[in-house]
């Protein structure tokens, strides 16, 4: 058994919750709908399991499942072309995470039918929502194109290997720079057909829809730009345009997946039935769902607990730290709150139910994810963009060259249409295409060595626009493990014999506090013998005998109540108090013998990284947390940090980043724990503490910090703004090359080879600037994009063969 002090409790546990049994089941907010504005981004995470919508309910409208809705792009595409047919975009909402498109009440009346077929009109696929088959519809997709990709992947593979086979190594650089030169043998040539053939399958659809709504998009870019590859007889460079861009819409599709199997996890912290206790005094097991309200329950010891409720028999310690992020173990006895997913860690609870299995916190921070991910705001996506002015122009002037001068200034027509088509060689955005994927790509590897898991090229840039970061407090700024402060024997005891009392009373128990306590005694070299006839006193402490006497060990109240508190020196109090710490008395039948100050340790170089980041250029960083107002700011004191906000709960939390994220342009969220996981879907990005954070928090997030260092998160800032340099160079280099062979070409100066060498010139370096990424340090000496930065680690890239 452990010791369980209320200062523990006031310190981990939020006042409201234990003086008022405030209801924690309600929000401040509906999270439950959102009509989407065009804003979703994907998320992070596996296609699978069991998922709650956060779309607007079905009863709000009617749901259908869209195989092909991945990102912004597809909800701009279906707002086009759905939205006028229903009175307009905003009675469309959409949940990018399930691929789903609800049709609002408010729309105008339309058939299931017509909807399916105006889905089908842009190269996606509809049907009625069906929540069980949902999850195969999604998988389905995503093995299609995981498919599709691989054998683009494959063929292009082929087709490389056959032409070095062929040719030797140096003849394959002849691919690079032929452009039709010279005749393809005819197998080498059909392999690289397959491979654009499997590579645009899935895109052509998109594109062909693009192209009859006279709307251009990034689908239509690419496949003009492999058809034109194709006319000039240049199969390969087809091929790798292709499968590039195949291989870039599985990765997006992926990631949405994965976001889906975050919302997942949390599903499976509740269990699904609840042992109900009946009127006649038997047990029955009964699916939670099915449990009403005021119905009793038991809850044994380790049991994780099925639905929100109020103790009404037996006593115990309940892990809440899926929840409420406390670091400790929380007392639990009659007229105490318990909630879905904690667990009780010993002890026997009856539970009378007080919310439905539908209407808990658990299940409201399930919804809060989700909703989260769907408000997300859009990050900015300018090759896509770009592509939508930049394709017409290119064919336009292309068409322009062709004709115009023939027409209307007797120009030969074979010769300009030659310069036709050297400016759709040089229009080719094989560059711009092929160099950003493989700048995220190295960046994203570098990263995973450096220890930061970025889920996905949309949360390469966020970081090098942070402008405020929120962070739990719990296993982020601290370590989550209380340890002994400082030992105060009182009277005649000296500081081992109150550590081997202290020990012998927790020596058979595993709380955190207890651990603290034996570890500081086996530091300290005392040998630690168990105290005979130990127990709990719920709420208060342990007791116990040791050597014939009476021996206890709790919380000042507890002394209190044996008539020992005015022994305790009230400066003394005040002091651990004043530092946020936990007071736990130790004595015998004669008084107090000494004070134990516990305190969860501060991650050494917190101080020093929160400086750090307020040296590049981070404005604002707050700590959200559930631990009391005392502790908090004590801890943000110590560390540096601007601004704390205590005894929070999940939809708090939620409530904070909100305001943050209408003050600032890009606020990120880190955590580590389940509660934290709606903020930091909520956020711009999130960051899990990946070494000590919970898998859901992990799998919501948008990074995951590998180590327990929270010393990277200045490491990603750099990293980022390295990386988005790196791009901006190379769209730099791109565009001017073109616009430069636009106006040759316009006046008849440019060559065929002159554009090729152009194009083929320009890939190259911009493909070799981008992989200087994969020489990434390890620490962030500036806050200018981390150029100069530490030799170690880039030695150590280079040793890798990077």
């Amino acid at each position: 058994m452990a010791v369980s002090t209320d200062n523990e409790r006031r310190d981990i546990q939020p006042e409201h919750e234990h003086d008022h049994k405030h209801d924690h089941s309600g929000h401040k907010h509906d999270h439950t709908a959102h009509k989407s504005d065009g804003s979703a981004c994907c998320g992070g995470g596996a296609a699978q399991g069991n998922v709650i919508p956060s779309a607007p309910p079905p009863d709000e409208g009617r749901s259908f499942q869209v195989s092909g809705l991945d990102c912004v792009e597809e909800v701009s595409i279906l707002s086009k072309v759905v939205g006028p047919k229903v009175g307009g975009a905003d009675h469309l909402a959409f949940d990018v995470i399930n691929g789903r498109m609800t049709v609002l009440e408010s729309a105008e009346q339309i058939s299931d039918g017509e909807i399916v077929n105006l889905v089908a009109s842009t190269g996606m696929t509809a049907r009625p929502w069906n929540a069980e088959s949902a999850s195969a519809d999604q998988a389905a997709h995503l093995a299609k194109q995981k498919l599709f990709t691989s054998l683009s992947g494959g063929f292009w593979a082929a087709g490389f290997v056959y032409h070095i086979v062929e040719t030797g190594l140096g003849g394959a650089l002849g691919l690079f720079s032929g452009h039709g030169e010279s005749a393809m043998p005819v197998l080498e040539a059909a392999l690289f057909g397959f491979a654009i053939l499997f590579g645009v399958w899935l895109v052509a659809p998109k594109a062909w829809s693009s192209a009859r709504r006279l709307s251009p998009d990034m689908n239509l870019l690419m496949v003009v730009a492999v058809a034109g590859a194709i006319v000039l007889g240049e199969y390969f460079e087809a091929a790798t345009v292709a499968f590039f861009f195949s291989l870039s819409l599985y990765l997006e599709s992926w990631s949405v997946g994965r976001a889906r199997n975050a919302v997942s996890a949390l599903l499976d912290l509740a269990p699904p039935t609840a042992r109900v206790l009946k009127d006649d005094g038997s047990e029955a097991d009964v699916p939670a769902a099915e449990v009403a309200v005021g119905a009793r329950f038991i809850v044994r010891g380790g049991d994780r607990i099925p639905l929100d409720g109020e103790v009404i028999d037996g006593a115990g310690a309940v892990d809440q730290a899926p929840i409420t992020g406390e670091s400790a173990l929380v007392p639990k006895e009659a007229g105490d709150d318990v909630y879905a997913g904690t667990i009780n860690g010993e002890g026997t609870l009856t539970v009378r139910a007080t919310k439905a299995a539908t209407d808990t916190v658990l299940s409201k921070i399930i919804r809060m994810v989700g909703d989260a991910h769907s408000k997300r705001a859009e990050v900015e996506q300018w090759v896509a963009k770009f592509a939508r002015i930049y394709t017409p122009i290119v064919m336009v002037l292309a068409a322009a060259i062709a004709v115009l001068p023939p027409l209307f200034f007797g120009g030969a027509w074979d010769y300009w249409f030659y310069n036709a088509l050297v400016l759709l060689v040089i229009a080719c955005p094989c560059a711009l295409v092929i160099s950003t994927p493989v700048s995220i790509v190295a960046a994203l590897a570098a990263s995973a060595r450096a220890g930061v898991l970025i889920k996905g090229g949309a949360y390469v840039e966020a970081p090098g626009r942070t402008t405020a970061l929120a962070m739990d407090k719990t296993g982020t700024i601290t370590m989550g493990e209380p340890e002994v402060a400082a030992v105060y024997p009182l009277g005649d005891v000296s500081k081992s014999e109150l550590l081997a009392l202290a020990g012998a009373l927790e020596a058979r128990s595993s709380h955190p506090l207890a651990r603290a306590i034996l570890g500081k005694a086996e530091t300290d070299g005392i040998a630690v013998q168990a105290a005979k006839d130990t127990r709990t006193v719920p709420g208060r402490g342990l007791v116990g005998r040791i050597d014939g006497r009476d021996v206890w060990l709790g919380s000042d109240r507890f002394a209190e109540e044996k008539g020992f508190g005015e022994t305790i020196p009230s400066d003394l109090r005040n002091q651990i108090e004043g530092a946020g710490s936990t007071l736990v008395a130790v004595g015998d039948e004669g008084g107090v013998t000494g004070i134990l100050e516990l305190r969860d340790r501060i991650r050494p170089n917190a101080k020093g990284i929160v400086a750090q980041l307020h040296a590049q250029g981070v404005k604002t960083i707050i700590m959200l947390t559930g631990d009391n107002e005392r502790t908090a700011r004590a801890v943000a004191a110590e560390v540096g940090i601007d601004e704390v906000r205590a005894e929070l709960l999940p939809e708090d939390k939620v409530t904070a980043i909100e305001e943050l994220v209408a003050q600032h342009d890009m606020v990120a969220m880190i955590g580590d724990g389940v509660n934290d996981a709606p903020a930091m879907a909520r956020a711009h990005y999130g960051i899990a503490m990946g070494a000590v954070g919970s898998d859901a928090a992990i799998e919501t997030a948008d990074i995951a910090l590998m180590t327990d260092d929270i010393g990277k998160v200045p490491w990603l800032i750099g990293h980022s703004r390295r990386t988005m340099s790196i791009i901006r160079q190379n769209i730099g280099i791109s565009l001017a090359t073109k616009a430069l062979f636009v106006g040759l070409t316009a006046f008849g100066m440019a060559t065929m080879w002159g554009a090729i060498a152009a194009d083929v010139g320009v890939s190259l370096v911009v493909v070799a600037n981008a992989l200087r990424l994969l020489r990434a340090r390890e620490t962030p000496n500036d806050d200018q994009g981390g150029e100069k930065i530490g030799e170690q680690m880039a030695k150590g890239a280079l040793a890798h063969g990077h």
